[in-house]
């Protein structure tokens, strides 16, 4: 396995660690052999980056107005950074120290998505303007060289010229401009993704496809229908748990038994659009859906829900599986409360039957590797759908 190869493994390793969720090869940009994930070619001449020496003031000015998104839910959660990496990197700029370049994508009203370095921009606004984005007021803590005479200081209690030097401090953004192809975007955010902890896919829809659907996807994640019927164990930090339902919404919105598009990345950005164009009849009727496919799942799998079984009598629970989640949900979600019902009193013969499922080596890679491909996803569904047909008859 090549170095490459050994960091996508580590990151997968350590995605899988910090969300709960079995990981699948695609969700840090593609297979281990294969980092890259455009799979239609591209015209170059389509690609429209430019660069924007700003200042401090000026992002803070678009930051006061809305005119940068700065996703206060995004990105592993406010609590990422701790008060001394804050304060460190305000006493870098206070000692002239530049930072490094930020990444941002412009939308169709010019409104810039921070995507990388939301955090260093969060710390500056915390300490400069809280209350620009309703933040607490940052205080400097544990300084490296200014500590003795500004250790505890807020903005307010620097010396003007100190205020002044932040404020007229220089900033670089590489700006995405509007126009530019989504796969293309999202494949440019994936190249220079390197730093730290790398963006999830989903982290990378909720900066860059904005609207009603990422509100749609934390109320879901959040509610207590999700959280009990996948034991609490699936973590909000990388946002695994929002992609398991738009996976959901988007094979609710789409028909997985006909699926034949060959980018599941550019299917799920897809629906998470139309997310944003539903009427609130729309989704209040798919809610009860989910409801009722996460209510049925708990009652027929119970604390093995959404999850590989190794063997019979097995009493290891493996992490959810996410492609197991969307196939299971969604053909409950097809059923009626009284089909489901069935299920739930013939719950050993659905058991009986998955296990038998998870003993067949097509099955298993359908849920394992390239779950994205048609062919794969067909598979599981049907094959889903033939335990919950054959036990209701």
């Amino acid at each position: 396995m090549s170095d490459s190869a050994e960091e996508v493994v580590e990151e997968l390793d350590s995605l899988g660690h910090l969300t709960g969720v079995e990981v699948e090869e695609e969700d840090l940009g593609g297979p281990v052999d294969g980092p890259d994930f455009i799979q239609t070619p591209f015209d170059p001449e389509l690609i429209d980056v430019v660069t924007r020496n700003t200042t401090v003031d000026l992002m803070l000015s678009r930051v006061r107005t809305r005119r940068v998104d700065l996703q206060p839910d995004f990105q592993r959660r406010a609590g990422i950074w701790r008060n001394q990496a804050k304060s460190r990197l305000i006493e870098s700029l206070l000692l002239r120290i530049p930072l490094p370049t930020f990444y941002a994508a412009e939308d169709d009203d010019e409104v810039w998505a921070m995507v990388d370095g939301i955090q260093r921009l969060t710390t500056i606004v915390e300490f400069v303007e809280p209350d620009a984005i309703d933040a607490e007021p940052l205080r400097l803590r544990n300084l490296e060289y200014l500590g003795e005479e500004y250790d505890n200081a807020s903005f307010a209690e620097l010396p003007p010229r100190l205020q002044t030097r932040l404020r007229e401090t220089e900033l670089i953004v590489h700006l995405i401009r509007r126009g530019t192809p989504d796969e293309v975007k999202f494949n440019i955010f994936a190249r220079i993704n390197t730093g730290g902890l790398p963006l999830s896919r989903q982290e990378l829809r909720h900066a860059l496809i904005p609207g009603e659907g990422r509100s749609i996807l934390k109320e879901w994640a959040d509610s207590e229908a999700f959280k009990s019927t996948t034991g609490y164990s699936v973590r909000s930090d990388r946002m695994a748990d929002r992609e398991m339902i738009l996976r959901f919404l988007a094979f609710r919105l789409a028909d997985p038994f006909t699926y034949a598009d060959d980018d599941f990345d550019a299917f799920l950005r897809s629906s998470m659009r139309s997310l944003n164009k539903l009427r609130k009849a729309r989704v209040d009727e798919l809610w009860e859906e989910f409801e009722r496919a996460m209510n049925g799942a708990y009652e027929i799998f119970g604390n093995y829900a959404f999850r590989k079984v190794e063997r019979r009598g097995g009493t290891r629970r493996l992490p959810i599986n996410k492609a197991l989640f969307e196939s299971v949900s969604v053909n409950l979600a097809m059923l009626t409360e009284e089909e489901i019902s069935v299920l739930t009193r013939r719950r050993r013969r659905v058991e009986r039957k998955f296990l038998d499922l998870m003993s067949d080596v097509d099955f298993q890679a359908a849920i394992s590797q390239g779950t994205g491909d048609p062919a794969k996803v067909r598979f599981r569904f049907e094959a889903i759908k033939e335990i919950f047909t054959s036990a209701v008859a």
